[in-house]
């Protein structure tokens, strides 16, 4: 955790509408809203996934709490991380973490809809081919496929309107800088879309799936991807996270307590730079 002396910003967990959860064994802290959309292991796996380097900028898309992004932070000094979340409560959420964990000077908080006009995103200070680095947690479900939650900011988070994930491409290819690497976390039947709407925009592909247990089909996938590569698509043999008695396996318990990083390149992994 950063040593940094911040302050903090005017936003509070209300009492009673946050509870606060530890991430990385303990490394970092994070208050989040009792109802609605709850960070779990999928923010942890998406931030492991991310191979950013000191002095680089990251946009971090759907950014809920911030948990995604202090999870980065934790693990690599020196990146600068932008949140972007279509809730502002959640994002002023998320401000409020990064200066609980000593992040406020490396992180930033924008309230915008990642769907609106160019003009509007820009306004929003959203900075157009300006990121090294893009992480992703975009809503799992397409609309009318599940049935809507109750409440409506956990629905946002998890229902993707009809267009939305080619809105949300979209977004990715105009925020991205040049060669920028894409590090997007899906359901694997969302594959073959996704592989549409990423070709011509980002090449370089890799797969990199996630099995809750040896022998059982994949229940997410990481898609890492380069802006404006032609490099083709590369199927990596993924990451098992729980065994037989369903204990985390010892590759999950180093990533999701440890702080070890997932390497998408096709070698193995280790503790993050």
């Amino acid at each position: 955790m950063s040593s940094l002396t911040t302050r903090r910003p005017k936003h509070r967990a209300q009492a009673g509408a946050t509870s606060t959860d530890d991430f990385l064994g303990g490394r970092i802290s994070v208050a989040q809203p009792r109802k609605g959309h709850r960070a779990g292991s999928d923010a942890v796996l998406l931030a492991a996934s991310v191979p950013a380097r000191k002095g680089e900028r990251v946009l971090d898309i759907g950014a809920g709490s911030g948990v995604a992004g202090l999870c980065l932070l934790a693990r690599v000094q020196g990146v600068d991380v932008t949140a972007v979340e279509i809730d502002a409560g959640l994002g002023a959420l998320a401000a409020f973490n990064a200066a609980e964990n000593g992040f406020a000077a490396q992180f930033r908080s924008i309230a915008a809809d990642v769907t609106s006009p160019g003009k509007a995103l820009a306004a929003s200070g959203l900075n157009r081919e300006g990121y090294e680095h893009l992480m992703a947690n975009p809503p799992f479900y397409a609309e009318r496929s599940v049935r809507a939650a109750p409440d409506s900011a956990r629905a946002t988070a998890h229902v993707m309107r009809d267009g939305g994930l080619a809105a949300w491409v979209r977004f990715f290819a105009a925020m991205a800088a040049p060669n920028g690497l894409l590090t997007m976390i899906h359901r694997p039947d969302c594959l073959g879309q996704l592989l549409a709407l990423l070709e011509g925009r980002f090449g370089s592909v890799a797969v990199f799936p996630l099995f809750s247990r040896s022998g059982e089909a994949a229940t997410r996938i990481i898609v890492q991807a380069k802006k404006g590569s032609r490099a083709g698509l590369n199927l990596l043999p993924g990451l098992v996270l729980h065994d037989s008695v369903g204990a985390y396996t010892d590759a999950a318990e180093a990533v999701l307590r440890g702080g070890a990083a997932l390497n998408l390149s096709g070698s193995s992994g280790g503790k993050g730079r």
